[in-house]
């Protein structure tokens, strides 16, 4: 026989075959194995007789190889056996909709498994390498599994090169969403919304196939811009609402198959790109309640849309903008539409009043940009300001070149533009114009430009640059040694310099009102505030006109510009007395409204020194459109004061309850429910979408400041509590007013974010009956606010008895309809702690009645949000039905002027 060949005999055969059924055998019996532990550790148990590939739910693809286990809707619980990724040939596992509980089942290195899905069980932990090693992953889902101690999003998956889809909404996910998208060729699914996702939208998400992207109801918010979704021409349904996104809307002309694109509740700005409004397939879009500018968009007919009332565009329908303010908006896009700039100006006349402008005879003169930390580059824009004088640009963070087009100015008479990152050659102006550029490590040289996020301002001409290798090369090296000297300073104000956060307690007793209590003294650490280490330098005299108000807050203010401002805080100017002190009206030297809270020398004590610092803390903590603002504060010696915006319309108990000595209208029902939108805005972003859990202790109608808008402001932080953890519990000092104090709380002294969905449940009936909380000259049986409300919520026809009077006369059915709702939803708010919902169903319910003098502009109307009632849900259906088209102009001619 040749060497190297050999011929089977018949014994070698036997001897095969043997060894091949031997094979067999072992593999049935490891997935025996693990069959009968899964069976066992599975209660109820559904399985009998030995052959497992018979089991209901399981299916093998050869003898004693387990395929696949489809246990959904089973009603199944117990704990699921780490053995199953023994189970080497299990390509799909479907326990969906069960009672499983403890640890997640170790899924790693499982290479033939395909899909998995474990949503809507009771998971309490996930073992190490969860999903490694899943080669032939293509769907995975673990929706509505809440119980999981908090974890990322696990940057394993990157290795299942054929994944496609990912769900783990309401699943306790934390961190960043990992830059990995760009290893998943085939990805197009992604749903992790109700989470408490944090950070930047990653890059990678452009070089995926991604079609769904829902991210929406981020506990505190994602963040960052949203450009990344301009290069994502695969979307179809993007879902971004309720987060902190900033920024503009990108140039959209790329993604032709987007049908649904909701923003709404971000802090989104800038001007919205015609891109948007000419998608082939957009169908439902929602921006409302960002701070979007310029022209009102025209979308066609056909496609619903939410614009909202909170958006600063500069006209009320469709057409273009002043040519004035289209320069300062083109200004404002060189530096990302910074939210200051988009919450200062609003209409359509530069010269009124707008912050940081200064005009002449109807023209721009002075622009005064300094000391605000904008981004970006100096626009070429300026240029289109023939009369502009003076151009202050100072102490910023932009970069780039000087545009050679603003030596065109020919009034310019000063740019200053020092301490910038600003570079390249500085053009010739003219002798008369004075040039300040020290501060400007680069400037005379022609280096690489750093955008924030590595992204120039979108939709911007940049100037031209000359540049060379070797300049890069050196600019990158000294950029890397200023990144390292900025880490290490960072790390050193962390570590050694930063003062930990304290408590705030104070309190308000206004006259006509009920009274707060508060016994909670205090701080954090159970000790006493060291206020001595709060003490501000003080601002000299002669500097009263180089401070600036922003929305930025924590401005120290010197006493002397507030004694101007409230003309030396006559008896003319006070608005109102409480606990703390005085309230004072004043006017700044450049038009600000303010309302100047001063404390009285009988509070400088340690406990009132530490409830002014405490107000700032919290002020500066958190920031929203429906919290009062901070604007600045002073101390100064015995002088203690505190400055906020201005609310001209006083307050909602004014509104309801004093109306007729104030010589006002009484509320119409619409402004009541958008007031009680406004405010269950604030409360939400207190409880789940700030930088920490706040509860507010003390919501009632004095504490809710109506502008001229008769838009509502939540005011009054002194007795804000920071909640360790949104749903539990912990104990404090009884503090808030009675009438609406939650009873679990006024008997166990425990508190949770449900004791200010009960004091709202109490406010939102004040505002449907216009009757207070607590009212000692009527009987006692209906003295009781919510205690005589309760009744009427037993019969629809009832309610009507419990309405404000001065509603009943125009009570048409649509109208009485929304009371209903409201009246229902007060009803929910003041049940039982753990029947009380949370304040983001209140947001939606609400959001619903509002919408309801709008129909064609229903939000979310092609996919069913489970933070809705199943009621809420056929209402939007049966609206979609009863609409067959909608035309954006129609829709503005609806609303009332962007507010």
């Amino acid at each position: 026989m040749p060497r190297g060949r050999h011929k089977f005999l018949p014994s070698d055969v036997v001897l095969l075959t043997t060894l091949l059924a031997a094979i067999i055998r072992h593999a049935s019996c490891d997935d025996g194995a693990v069959m009968a532990k899964l069976a066992k550790a599975t209660n109820p148990p559904g399985w009998t007789g030995t052959d497992f590939c018979k089991w209901d739910g399981v299916a093998c693809d050869s003898p004693g190889r387990v395929s696949s286990i489809n246990l959904a809707s089973k009603s199944l619980s117990g704990t699921l056996p780490p053995e199953i990724n023994q189970l080497s040939g299990l390509k799909t596992l479907s326990l969906q909709r069960n009672k499983f509980s403890g640890p997640l089942p170790a899924l790693s290195n499982m290479a033939s498994l395909q899909e998995v899905n474990l949503e809507e069980n009771g998971f309490t932990s996930i073992p190490t390498g969860f999903l490694s090693g899943l080669t032939s992953l293509q769907f995975f889902s673990i929706n509505n599994n809440s119980n999981l101690p908090p974890w990322t999003m696990p940057t394993t998956i990157k290795d299942s090169p054929s994944l496609t889809t990912f769900y783990a909404s309401k699943a306790n996910m934390v961190g960043e969403i990992p830059d990995i998208f760009g290893s998943l060729p085939n990805f197009a699914n992604l749903k992790i919304s109700y989470n408490n996702l944090t950070g930047w939208l990653p890059w990678s998400f452009s070089k995926s196939g991604i079609q769904t992207l829902l991210l929406n109801n981020q506990m505190v918010g994602l963040s960052g811009p949203i450009d990344v979704i301009g290069e994502m021409h695969s979307l179809r349904e993007v879902w971004l609402h309720s987060n902190q996104f900033t920024g503009s809307i990108p140039d959209l002309s790329a993604c032709t198959e987007l049908s649904d694109l909701q923003l709404r509740d971000n802090r989104l700005t800038g001007v919205i790109p015609d891109s948007l409004t000419k998608l082939p397939k957009l169908k439902n879009v929602a921006l409302q309640s960002n701070v979007f500018q310029g022209p009102v968009p025209s979308f066609p007919p056909g496609i619903q849309v939410n614009l909202g009332k909170e958006n600063h565009f500069c006209n009320t329908s469709p057409g273009p903008c002043n040519p004035q303010v289209t320069v300062l908006l083109e200004i404002a896009a060189a530096m990302y539409y910074p939210m200051t700039l988009a919450e200062a100006w609003e209409g359509n006349d530069a010269c009124q009043q707008w912050q940081f402008v200064t005009c002449e005879k109807g023209s721009v003169v002075v622009i005064n940009f300094s000391k605000q930390n904008f981004n970006g580059i100096i626009s070429r824009s300026y240029a289109n300001l023939p009369s502009l004088r003076s151009l202050y640009l100072n102490d910023n963070h932009l970069v780039g070149v000087i545009p050679k087009r603003l030596t065109s100015l020919k009034q310019l008479q000063i740019l200053d533009i020092s301490n910038n990152n600003i570079s390249g050659k500085v053009p010739s102006f003219q002798s008369s114009v004075i040039l300040k550029v020290n501060g400007n490590p680069f400037i005379g040289r022609v280096v690489p430009i750093t955008y924030p996020g590595g992204r120039p301002p979108p939709g911007v001409e940049l100037e031209e640059t000359d540049s060379s290798p070797a300049t890069w090369l050196k600019v990158i090296i000294v950029l890397i040694c200023l990144v390292v000297v900025a880490v290490l300073g960072y790390v050193t104000y962390r570590c050694c310099i930063r003062k930990p956060r304290h408590k705030y307690q104070w309190f308000k007793k206004m006259s006509g009102e009920q009274h707060s209590i508060s016994i909670d003294q205090t701080t954090d650490y159970g000790k006493s505030t060291n206020v001595s280490s709060f003490n501000q330098t003080p601002i000299k005299s002669g500097e009263i006109s180089d401070y600036n108000i922003y929305d930025g807050g924590n401005v120290t203010i010197p006493i002397e510009a507030l004694r101007k401002a409230t003309d030396n805080f006559s008896k003319d100017s006070i608005l109102g007395r409480g606990g703390f002190g005085i309230v004072y009206k004043g006017v700044l030297h450049d038009g600000t409204k303010i309302a100047v809270k001063r404390m009285e020398s009988s509070m400088l004590s340690d406990k009132g020194l530490n409830e002014f610092k405490a107000e700032i803390e919290v002020l500066t903590s958190v920031r929203h459109r429906n919290l009062v603002s901070l604007h600045g504060f002073c101390n100064n010696g015995s002088e203690k004061l505190l400055v906020y915006e201005y609310m001209p319309k006083g307050s909602l108990c004014q509104h309801l309850f004093e109306w007729k000595e104030m010589g006002t209208p009484p509320l119409t029902w619409n402004q009541r429910v958008n007031i009680a939108l406004d405010v269950a805005r604030g409360v939400e972003y207190l409880h789940s979408m700030a930088n920490q859990s706040f509860i507010h202790r003390d919501l009632k109608p004095s504490n809710i400041l109506i502008g001229d808008d008769m838009r509502a402001k939540v005011c009054d932080f002194g007795l804000v509590r920071q909640a360790p953890d949104a749903n539990q519990s912990f104990e404090t000092r009884l503090a808030g007013t009675f009438g609406y104090l939650a009873p679990e709380y006024a008997a166990t002294g425990k508190v949770t974010v449900k004791v200010d969905v009960y004091a709202f449940g109490v406010v939102l009936m004040e505002i449907i009956t216009g009757r207070k909380s607590l009212d000692s000259s009527l009987p006692d049986d209906s003295s009781h606010l919510v205690t005589w409300f309760r009744p009427f919520l037993q019969d629809k026809d009832q309610i009507k008895e419990a309405v404000d009077p001065v509603l009943r006369s125009d009570l048409n059915e649509e109208t009485f309809e929304s009371m209903w709702k409201a009246a229902q939803l007060a009803g929910h708010c003041t049940r039982e702690a753990n029947q009380r919902p949370d304040m983001s169903h209140v947001v939606t319910v609400l959001s619903s009645l509002v919408e309801q003098w709008k129909p064609a502009a229903d939000e979310d109307s092609f996919r069913v949000d489970f933070g809705m009632s199943l009621s809420q849900v056929l209402q939007k259906w049966k609206l979609n039905e009863d609409s067959s088209s909608t035309i954006a102009t129609d829709y503005i001619k609806q609303k009332k002027p962007p507010q």
